[in-house]
């Protein structure tokens, strides 16, 4: 791409941070005829939607840090005719479990075949209960997600208007367990063994370090972002990598005229009556510019740092995620003899997550402790979508795999960092063996040193490298998908940002401002508003505007 240099003058907005909300912010609006600049601090626009050659000998392009699409409306891509699409897994998930005898078994669930799913689940002890159990629970979900997902892109709502929408006597079971109690007790009430509740609760904890009776129910906002997503919640691997979804948006920005700056990290922001100041540096020199509105694509501590103020996180914004980034020249075969590994992790593979074990984690991580077990799932992107290798890696029956660790906040790591970290690098590798009938180090491929091709980030590699306030992928606590303020109702969240908006090719279209639904709002002094953004593909978002 080639870097646009901006002029002196004056822009309609500024966007600080070239992450994915910011980049479909710039395309909507510059589709809308307003003029656009956007200032990205490092050399790649993209922020953690983004792929690398991680591995220099090897022709493999890893979705580096976000890697799933799960929240991205299929009304964006299709409103800004992106070049994009995401592809099913075959699988939804496998989850290991010991019968009586201590074999070694697995629980597949697939999202296209019931019959499937149902047989696997049986299998488990009392399985036909936890079946039923299931059924219902999925019901439950599926209710809610369905109410959730169309107001990502509507102005913000407020609780009661939510609660007014329900109609039925499931959706309102729905709301009372998903919303008004702990999500631990709809796990306990409907769900029966340690497998299937430790399955289901993950979605309550990916990012964050919750229990499941936790009663500021964090881990029910947690859980409800990622089961909503498109009214389905499903989880999809992005065709060509992260990198796919940043070169599409990139591509459409470019075509309606928006500026976009790498190298160039914004170092202040001063709020006016009408028009605010952006300051920014580049090859050392600092240049400035008007905006009529300012989009901070940030976190809260840089959103504060640039506005001249400070920012006291809460204990609650702590992140807790561990990422592993690995290739494979092969996969590794399965103890249990029953599944194919080309089954196994097509899927979401689950280690240590089982509902008992959990529990045991959430508490040593929350004194201080390094669990051990770790819990975390796998993923491997490439039985899904190869094209992230070479047409040579593809043929010699190489896969990456990428782990994202539960239970590993920013405290374990404020000490000792760099021998905590390969500690619980150890731990996850070990997790690993203990399913697969060889080790996972004899399937890893090795770079021209020897050294195994895999990389690993913890909360604080992930402040220092995309400035995610504390290693949290949401940058604070996740927020209700409604507000509890009449005040800020309908003002907050999606609003039109012009009657009708231009795209490119001529056509005519309402443009919305696409982002997903603010988790938290402040607003700080200056006549400056700021919306925290989050989800899983649309996440890690601020927003400023007069």
């Amino acid at each position: 791409m080639k870097q646009m240099q901006p002029v002196s003058g004056s822009r309609d907005v500024v966007i600080v941070g070239s992450g994915h909300n910011g980049l479909i912010a710039a395309a909507y609006l510059a589709a809308a005829g307003k003029s656009v600049l956007v200032l990205e601090r490092g050399s790649q626009l993209g922020g953690a939607t983004i792929s690398r050659q991680v591995f220099p000998d090897y022709e493999a392009w890893l979705s580096r840090y976000s890697y799933l699409v799960s929240l991205l409306p299929d009304q964006i891509v299709s409103d800004l005719r992106l070049n994009f699409r995401t592809l099913r897994r075959r699988v939804s998930s496998y989850t290991p479990w010991h019968d009586a005898r201590g074999r070694q078994r697995g629980l597949l669930l697939f999202p296209d075949d019931q019959q499937r799913s149902r047989e696997s689940m049986e299998e488990l002890p009392g399985g036909g209960e936890e079946w039923r159990g299931y059924l219902k629970f999925s019901a439950l979900q599926s209710e809610l997600a369905a109410l959730i997902a169309p107001s990502f892109l509507q102005p913000l709502q407020t609780r009661r208007q939510f609660q007014q929408q329900l109609r039925t006597q499931e959706q309102c079971e729905a709301w009372d367990s998903f919303v008004e109690r702990p999500l631990g007790e709809a796990i306990e009430r409907y769900l029966f063994t340690d497998t299937v509740r430790g399955l289901v609760m993950t979605d309550g904890k990916i990012g964050v370090l919750a229990g499941p009776h936790d009663t500021d129910l964090l881990q029910n906002r947690c859980f409800l972002y990622h089961i909503c997503g498109n009214g389905t919640g499903e989880w999809r691997v992005p065709e060509g990598g992260m990198r796919a979804l940043t070169g599409a948006l990139m591509q459409r920005c470019m075509e309606a005229g928006v500026e976009l700056c790498t190298e160039s990290p914004a170092v202040r922001v001063e709020p006016g009556t009408k028009w605010h100041r952006v300051t920014w540096l580049h090859e050392g020199r600092e240049y400035g510019i008007d905006a009529g509105a300012v989009l901070l694509n940030a976190g809260p501590r840089t959103t504060a740092s640039l506005l001249g103020q400070t920012w006291q996180a809460a204990d609650r914004d702590e992140g807790s995620v561990i990422k592993i980034n690995m290739l494979l020249q092969r996969l590794p075969r399965l103890k249990d003899r029953d599944v194919s590994a080309q089954d196994a992790f097509a899927g979401t593979l689950h280690i240590d997550e089982g509902y008992a074990q959990m529990l045991d984690s959430y508490r040593l991580a929350t004194a201080g402790q390094i669990p051990d077990p770790a819990p975390g799932e796998i993923y491997c992107h490439t039985l899904t979508d190869p094209s992230i290798l070479s047409p040579a890696l593809q043929a010699a029956g190489f896969h990456t795999l990428t782990l994202f660790g539960l239970d590993m906040p920013w405290r374990l790591f404020e000490d000792a960092h760099d021998e905590r970290r390969q500690l619980v690098l150890s731990r996850y590798l070990d997790g690993l063996n203990r399913l697969c009938a060889e080790p996972i180090q004899d399937c890893l491929a090795r770079d021209a040193s020897g050294s195994m091709c895999l990389e690993i980030h913890t909360p604080q590699d992930l402040q220092h490298e995309l400035d995610l306030d504390r290693g949290n992928i949401f940058h604070n606590q996740p927020s209700w998908f409604f507000t509890d303020d009449v005040a800020v109702a309908g003002r907050r969240g999606c609003r039109h940002v012009c009657a009708r908006g231009h795209l490119p090719d001529g056509r005519t279209r309402s443009a919305r401002r696409a982002v997903a639904r603010p988790h938290t709002r402040t607003r700080p002094s200056g006549g400056v508003e700021s919306l925290h953004l989050s989800g899983y593909c649309l996440t890690q978002s601020v927003v400023a505007q007069n």
